[in-house]
Formats: structure tokens, sequence, C-alpha cells
């Protein structure tokens, strides 16, 4: 039977640790870390994930800023805010919620962050730490993955992973994480995408599997051998009528049949999903700590 990683008592135990490290600093140091979120528009799954920010945040004992504005701002207004959160010193992290509206350059906002306050590890100048082993800011989803291998304490050291995605967001940050010479990683890394020709011939091989590519239950149990390690980023909703919405959330993974054959895999949801969020926090409270340049 397959070790279930929890990754959402993973999350809550780090969401803890981070709110006891908030109040140390505030009361021996006097800072307070402060977030700040630009949503942009009317998108509904956004709205969602900034509100549980937004309530993370003042759990941990943050100074929260969510700014919502009408997808008929310019984008020069947009630059115009990220510039000054850019020089206010309350704020340590800043972070717009993307996808934005068409008429406004999603990579200029994006490159018009500090990187010392570029809490999701996007702008090309963390992108490029990461790459090269230097300390920045990690993207959340790839370090949640990394602390669920720590925690749980799988390690990679010479095991083949497969990553399934190459997004900027994922695949890319994860692969580059995992082949660096440092403890839970070291790591033979394969990334497979929509260039991969027979995507079974290289999952068939993985040790460690992370699947990141948005379709639902893409990766059955004839694609994996025995013994395992599933970790599955997808977020999928499909129909279930059983269900009071008449839909459900699945990964790209099918749960029901890769389990057997693993020796430890991730659920969905409450797996890598909660971790996101955590690693924001703690991004967060290590910029206001100075912990990251």
């Amino acid at each position: 039977m397959a070790y279930i990683i929890d990754g959402k008592s993973i999350a809550e135990q780090i969401r803890l640790e981070v709110k006891s490290n908030t109040e140390v600093l505030i009361s021996e140091r006097g800072i307070k870390p402060g977030l700040a979120v630009l949503l942009v528009g009317e998108n509904a799954a956004s709205q969602v994930y900034v509100r549980s920010k937004e309530k993370a945040c003042l759990e941990a004992g943050f100074h929260s800023i969510v700014l919502r504005m009408p997808d008929t701002v310019s984008e020069n207004e947009v630059l115009n805010i990220i510039s000054t959160w850019n020089n206010d010193n309350a704020i340590h992290g800043i972070l717009v919620q993307l996808p934005l509206p068409k008429h406004i350059n999603e990579m200029k906002a994006l490159l018009a962050i500090s990187p010392q306050k570029d809490v999701d590890g996007f702008h090309p100048e963390n992108v490029g730490r990461l790459v090269i082993g230097l300390p920045g800011f990690v993207p959340c989803t790839p370090a949640g993955i990394v602390e669920l291998f720590k925690r749980s304490k799988i390690d990679l050291a010479g095991k083949h992973v497969v990553v399934i995605g190459r997004s900027n967001i994922v695949g890319k940050p994860i692969a580059n994480l995992l082949y660096q010479k440092k403890p839970y990683a070291n790591a033979v890394v394969t990334i497979c995408h929509t260039g991969t020709g027979d995507i079974r011939k290289f999952t068939k091989q993985a040790d460690v599997l992370i699947a990141a590519i948005g379709v639902a239950h893409r990766i059955g149990a004839d694609d994996v051998k025995d013994g395992v390690v599933v970790i599955d980023v997808g977020m999928n909703r499909i129909a279930d009528l059983s269900t009071k919405s008449g839909t459900r959330l699945v990964g790209d993974v099918d749960y029901d049949s890769v389990m057997p054959k693993a020796s430890a895999i991730t659920p969905v949801p409450k797996g890598v999903g909660p971790m996101t969020i955590a690693m924001l926090l703690e991004n967060t409270y290590r910029s206001a700590a100075g912990e990251v340049f």
C-alpha cells in the first residue's frame, strides 16, 4: 500500500511555523511581513485563490493588501501600482494575479516587480538564480514539492525523476531544482512535453514521476512501474453527478489505478495544492526577515 503524502497536513504545519516565526520577528525586530496582491478583472478562479491568500496572510499575522481593479485598468496604472509597492518598506512581497486582461502585457508587469519582492519567483533574475544555484525566490509550487520530499524523507539522490510538463510555473523550475547537488535533489531528471513521442517509454522508467500537464487522469497504471513515487500537480475539474456541485477535482494521475503500484503518492485535492499558499507565506516571511538575498 502506498504512503499517502498528506500535503494538507504538511502545509498546515508550515503555516503554523510561519505564524510562530512572524510573532518572533515582530516582537524582536519590529518587522511585520507584508504581502500586496493585485487582482485585475473578474476571473472567478483568481478571485477564489486571492481570497485564500488574503485569509492565509491574516492568519499568519501578516500585513495584507489586496487591491482589486476593474479589467478596464490601463497597463500604465498597473505598472504605477507595482512601482508604488516596490518603494513601500511595509511591503515585502508583491504578487500580480494572473491571468491579466489581454491589453496588459503580463511579462511587462512581472518584470516591473522588484526581484527582492518577487515572492512568486517569476522574475528572470530569480529564475536565473534558481538555475545556477544562488539564493533567491523559488516559485511556490515547485518549492512546495521539494518540501513534500523533505518532510516525507524521500531521498532523490541518483533517482530518475521524470517531469511531465515544461511550464515556467512548475515543470522548468522543479526540473532545475531536482538536478542540483543539494539535499533532497541530486537526481537524474527527464522532462517530457508535447514533443515527446512515446511518453510511456519515459514514465515507465521513472523512480519519481511529477505530473504537471493539466490533463485529467492522463497517467494510468500502465504508465508507471512498481514502487514509483508520484507527485500529482494537476487540478482538473470533471463532471460527477454524485456530488452537490456536479463536479469534482482530479489530478493528472488516475489515483485509484496508480496508487496500488506506487510507494508514495499525493492525492488530489489535499496534495500539492495546499503547499502553494504555504510556500508563498514562507517566501514572504523570508523576504521580511532578510533571509533571501
